[in-house]
């Protein structure tokens, strides 16, 4: 309702769907660092008013005319860059007790996997997934740097060991390593400085803070590839000369696609993949957000509704 405040707790009415859409009883809504930024995002009227959360599960109750691939009663959650229409940036989101969207946004969630995931690999787990393995074309094999191992990296790790490949991780919070070790991981830093000429094929960013993008290009190989998707600053200067003399490819990579929730869904059915999250009630949606903001959570944060 203002910005740089605290979320207000509002009464808005149920939401009717209209003909190619559904109504969601929301079950699980994650909680995400792009939210911090909505709240503090001064000059960016269009926001006010919106009932923010893009990563959001639950039940279908109510469908559209048009609609002839869901039910009532369907589990589903919503993928939020389907569209260039994401929910709450442009329309209200998850963090209700009842959420609309567009039919053709859902995924299917499996009986196996539970709420809190359920919402997580919406965002967290889609981003992450998209690229690794879609952007960054990560193969069984390859030595791949993951930076980064907070809600986002933590899955990319797994995902990379899964997958056969020797992955590194370059984390500085010490108390996060044994999670790291349990997933599987060949060695950890504490700075990807630590990774200069090593010869990584791959080195997804999950951080952000430049200094972590010019190290990941002094790590990879002559024709390696450096992924960012963190963004802890929005300007970084990069060590041009290491690039273009090792011909090494620097891409970006944001949100993902319906085929890639899926495919995680099945990792987490399988129980292979059970990232670190903290479940937290509706109630303490605004509290979650301070403490995101104050960097005081570890993994991820979803609500359950």
């Amino acid at each position: 309702m203002e910005f740089g405040k605290p979320l207000a707790l509002v009464e808005k009415a149920d939401p009717e769907p209209g003909p190619d859409e559904v109504v969601l009883d929301v079950r699980g809504s994650g909680l995400c660092h792009s939210d911090v930024m909505e709240i503090e995002s001064h000059g960016a009227d269009w926001l006010l008013g919106t009932i923010i959360g893009h990563e959001l599960a639950g039940v279908v109750s109510a469908v559209g005319s048009d609609v002839g691939d869901w039910k009532v009663g369907d589990r589903a959650s919503v993928c939020p860059t389907n569209t260039s229409r994401c929910p709450g940036f442009h329309y209200d989101g998850g963090f209700a007790t009842k959420q609309v969207s567009p039919a053709d946004d859902l995924v299917a969630i499996p009986d196996e996997v539970g709420w809190a995931h359920g919402a997580m690999m919406t965002d967290a787990g889609m981003t992450s997934y998209h690229a690794l393995m879609r952007r960054g074309e990560a193969k069984a094999g390859m030595k791949v740097g993951v930076i980064g191992l907070g809600g986002l990296g933590q899955i990319a790790a797994r995902i990379a060991v899964l997958n056969g490949m020797d992955v590194h991780v370059a984390e500085p919070k010490r108390d996060v390593w044994p999670l790291a070790e349990r997933l599987g991981v060949t060695q950890l830093v504490t700075d990807v400085a630590q990774w200069e000429d090593q010869d990584f094929d791959l080195v997804v960013d999950y951080a952000g803070f430049g200094s972590t993008t010019a190290g990941a290009l002094r790590a990879v190989r002559f024709d390696g590839t450096v992924v960012q998707v963190g963004l802890g600053v929005s300007e970084a200067l990069i060590p041009l000369g290491v690039m273009v003399g090792r011909k090494a490819r620097l891409i970006a990579s944001r949100g993902g696609t319906k085929a890639d929730i899926a495919e995680l869904y099945t990792y987490v059915a399988s129980g292979d993949l059970d990232p670190t999250l903290t479940e937290i009630t509706f109630d303490d949606i605004p509290q979650g957000l301070a403490d995101l903001a104050a960097n005081r959570v570890t993994g991820r944060l979803v609500a359950l509704i």
